[in-house]
């Protein structure tokens, strides 16, 4: 391919000769500065990193708030609709990876114009969908609920917690698809601060809600889910007026807020990135409801279990989604910037971080997972079963994060459906039916086995057909 020059700076990307490295640099350039990669990766890595730390940690308070000023079994009962929260919602955000990668495209070739449209176009398709899983969601949740074998002594918990959940889904989703667009410019401070903002207010929301201190309704376990929506009501109306200020490309201006039309060729293209990542997260979370329903059957201490498990793998992850998230931001700019001898630099340097932070922090959570359990679980026995069950899982966590680099590169170039259809079939194919024919060998135990193997066998594939298919063929721009 023939190489054509760089666009020159604009009003909405940084001169590349003034860029200095910095973990919170602003917004990063992927296509100058005269950095190696690594470093420019890990510029833009750091904000996002500590933003699912933080998401995460807000997350594990909430946890720690229903299981010790309420119960294990309100413990559980958020445990139950979780993954059904997640399977609607990641409907809605899914489509935000599509528009997150031709927002970075647009970038890369300075066309401020262009990032307004994408951003335009993906937030009005997201609060129509959002409304519509609100409502469908609300309504259903006690047969969802019922449909995964919830356990009967949790089940009244569970249906008024995921309920107010799903009343609150179209500013979750809104303000979550506003920083993944954000990302997509390079900015990674931006959508940390205002999380920093959702977080705080959440956390010290949520136990004058639980208990009804100073006069203020006691609201038992939806309080976490209350607290939450003014958490992200708050930050996104600081995120708004941050934009506005700074006279953004994505700041709610007329054309973003002035028209409910779509723009079905954008919103084509977006669908065609997105899509198949909606289907890919659906389908996730369908598996995760199945396995959910396999550990129902081992009792409500098996369902707080799994609670507590969740929350302290997702801080193992985290390295693993930032690094899939910079990778396709990455490799959406260097297409867009026509630099896509860049492209391999990208690959090398993500690969090798995920094992330089990921390692490191997968030992330092098998060191400390007993006290970090503990922070959720009272309960000694339904202690011992979370311990078990996450040093089976914990391991392959790295195998995932290298996984999230090659499917994240691949992402930015406009190549989701064969990384789809190999993520889905390493779920569906082999984690589901591995859990199920486990678990009547091991018990519980061989639910949690399933895990790995799908891990490991995504990994596979996925390489296979990176090196194979994927690294032969042509780059081109989307937008």
């Amino acid at each position: 391919m023939t190489e054509a020059p760089a666009p020159a700076p604009s009003a909405d990307r940084p001169r590349r000769s003034g860029f200095k490295f910095s973990l919170f640099a602003p917004r990063v350039d992927v296509l100058g500065g005269g950095l190696p990669m690594w470093r420019l990766l890990l510029a833009f890595l750091g904000p996002l990193l500590l933003s699912n730390v933080l998401q995460a940690a807000s997350q594990a308070i909430a946890a720690v708030w229903v299981g010790r000023l309420i119960s294990s079994k309100a413990l559980g009962a958020t445990s139950a609709g979780f993954p059904i929260v997640i399977l609607l919602v990641s409907v809605v955000i899914g489509a935000a990876s599509g528009g997150a990668v031709l927002v970075a495209q647009a970038f890369g070739a300075g066309d401020r114009a262009k990032v307004t449209r994408i951003g335009a176009t993906v937030l009005r398709a997201t609060l129509y969908a959002s409304v519509a899983v609100a409502i469908a969601g609300f309504f259903g949740s006690s047969r969802l609920l019922a449909l995964v074998g919830t356990p009967a002594e949790i089940m009244g918990l569970a249906d008024a917690y995921v309920r107010c959940v799903f009343l609150t889904v179209p500013v979750l989703a809104l303000y979550g698809v506003y920083t993944t667009l954000l990302n997509g410019t390079g900015d990674s401070v931006t959508p940390f601060t205002s999380l920093l903002i959702s977080s705080a207010v959440a956390v010290v929301v949520a136990p004058f809600l639980i208990l009804g201190w100073f006069g203020l309704p006691k609201l038992g376990v939806p309080a976490v889910a209350v607290a939450a929506l003014i958490g992200n009501l708050t930050a996104l109306t600081w995120l708004l007026l941050r934009l506005h200020r700074r006279d953004h490309p994505l700041k709610l201006g007329r054309e973003l807020a002035g028209d409910v039309r779509l723009d079905w060729t954008i919103l084509g293209k977006v669908a065609r990135i997105g899509l198949p990542s909606t289907v890919q997260s659906s389908l996730f979370s369908v598996a995760e409801i199945v396995v959910l329903s396999f550990i129902n059957h081992f009792g409500w201490s098996a369902t707080a279990a799994y609670g507590a498990v969740v929350q302290v793998a997702s801080y193992a992850q985290f390295p693993a989604i930032a690094i899939g998230t910079a990778s396709s931001v990455f490799c959406a700019q260097c297409i867009g910037g026509r630099r896509v001898q860049k492209i391999g630099d990208v690959v090398r340097a993500a690969v090798a971080l995920n094992y330089c932070i990921g390692v490191p922090l997968v030992v330092l959570c098998y060191a400390l997972r007993w006290p970090i359990l503990g922070l959720f679980i009272t309960d000694p026995h339904t202690l011992r079963v979370a311990d078990e069950s996450l040093r089976i899982i914990l391991w392959s966590i790295v195998v995932y994060g290298n996984t999230a680099a090659l499917t994240g590169i691949m992402r930015g170039s406009g190549t989701v459906l064969w990384p789809t259809i190999f993520s889905i079939a390493s779920v569906w194919a082999v984690e589901v039916p591995a859990s199920f024919v486990l678990m009547h060998r091991f018990g519980l135990d061989g639910v949690w086995a399933g895990g790995p193997i799908g891990l490991c066998a995504a990994l596979l594939f996925n390489l296979a057909y990176y090196e194979l298919v994927w690294k032969r063929a042509p780059r081109e721009r989307l937008v």
